[in-house]
């Protein structure tokens, strides 16, 4: 028992003095010269977070998600044709394909999948 405790505090001192030593060797300077520049993606770091974001790139991207969910529903279709039967399978996979279909058309429909507006 004695072991284990003495164990356990060396490897605690161990890892408090290696978090004390990384915190004084990475004395950060607010004066780089990178720090006060423009990222890559444009944004001035020190100017307010919350920008106007844009709504199609928003709806876009939940289309994407959608549509990439349903291709990964889909995938295992093709693995378990082996040990189905196959009028079920049929039906299933073209019940599923219509409302994906159906799903696209409405989006198209609406003017959902314009890039340009």
């Amino acid at each position: 028992m004695f072991l284990i405790f003495s164990m356990m505090m060396i490897l605690w001192m161990i890892s408090n003095f290696i978090m004390f030593l990384a915190s004084i060797i990475s004395k950060k300077s607010f004066f780089d010269r990178e720090k006060n520049s423009p990222f890559e993606c444009g944004f001035d770091p020190k100017s307010k977070s919350r920008l106007p974001f844009s709504m199609r790139f928003f709806l876009i991207s939940v289309i994407f998600l959608i549509f990439d969910v349903e291709i990964a529903l889909m995938l295992p279709m093709t693995f378990i044709i082996n040990i189905s039967n196959i009028l079920p399978w049929l039906f299933i996979s073209i019940y599923f394909l219509i409302i994906l279909l159906m799903g696209l058309y409405y989006e198209w429909n609406f003017g959902a999948l314009n890039w340009l507006k």
